[in-house]
């Protein structure tokens, strides 16, 4: 058992998010679902016998989405990276977590729900930790210039 598990607090679209998040990810699961009784619906305020929680995992990863009311919305200061091998790995999760949200500077983006996601190519990390710091200077121009990564371009300006 992974000792910090990530709570993604929802209005009420909970069960909705991790079903859209199990069909974006390939290794991932719904792990169980709980839903509120006579207690903790009096207490919450939410419909008895309404989804409560949702464990699920992506990539080994144990999240749990809860269904906790308006009080809470998602902000960039919580995101999550997604690492990508190939320019096909960012266009196809930038495509499935870009529609229906907003699209952002360097990578990043909102889904649907509020949620923040960087979707990054795994060689931008090797050029910007490169120690020739014309190469990265020129990198991170080209990256300020985009909204979703395009590899290929950073490639080339990182060779100048």
């Amino acid at each position: 058992m992974q000792k910090i598990t990530p709570f993604l607090w929802f209005e009420n679209q909970a069960e909705e998010a991790v079903n859209y998040y199990t069909s974006i990810f390939k290794d991932s699961k719904i792990i169980k679902t709980t839903r509120y009784d006579e207690a903790s619906s009096r207490a919450s305020g939410r419909p008895k016998d309404s989804v409560m929680t949702v464990a699920f995992q992506i990539n080994g990863q144990d999240f749990v989405a809860l269904n906790g009311g308006p009080e809470f919305k998602f902000t960039e200061a919580v995101s999550f990276a997604i690492s990508c091998k190939t320019q096909q790995e960012v266009d196809y999760f930038w495509g499935k977590l870009a529609e229906g949200g907003e699209e952002g500077q360097c990578g990043w983006l909102k889904d649907k729900f509020g949620l923040s996601w960087q979707v990054v190519p795994t060689a931008l990390e090797e050029m910007l930790n490169d120690k020739n710091t014309e190469k990265t200077k020129r990198v991170i121009e080209a990256m300020l210039q985009m909204k979703k990564l395009d590899l290929e371009v950073l490639k080339r300006a990182y060779v100048g």
